[in-house]
């Protein structure tokens, strides 16, 4: 892979299928500062790497060198980073609609998982 680690940066944005203002949300950074290091205006430090590496679990020497997975063996879930990012977008009276969704759905799970081990135990 010839890419520079900026463009890397972008697929990495794509892959985990956000926008520059939701990745840099993520990152606690201006959207404009993430534009300007898609488009090779800024270079990327440090500190940066680290950022990234850690907020979603990507391969260090992937990010610098474009050598091995993009993820690290242990990869971040992308539908959650993705989940939380339009979670973080929506007003707190939405918030609480999500978040009361999320725990029917849990509760309807628990409840379709015991009764297919009753069946199976028939």
């Amino acid at each position: 892979m010839d890419y520079s680690i900026n463009l890397r940066i972008k697929k990495l944005r794509e892959k985990l299928g956000l926008n520059q203002r939701e990745f840099s949300k993520l990152l606690s950074l201006s959207g404009g500062y993430i534009a300007g290091i898609e488009v090779n205006l800024r270079q990327v430090n440090d500190r940066l790497i680290k950022l990234i590496t850690s907020q979603f679990g990507v391969n260090e020497e992937w990010l610098r060198l474009g050598n091995g997975e993009m993820f690290t063996k242990k990869k971040t879930d992308e539908k959650a980073v993705r989940i939380i990012s339009l979670y973080n977008d929506l007003p707190p009276h939405f918030q609480d609609v999500v978040l009361g969704t999320i725990e029917l759905l849990r509760k309807a799970n628990n409840t379709e998982n015991k009764l297919k081990n009753n069946k199976e135990k028939k």
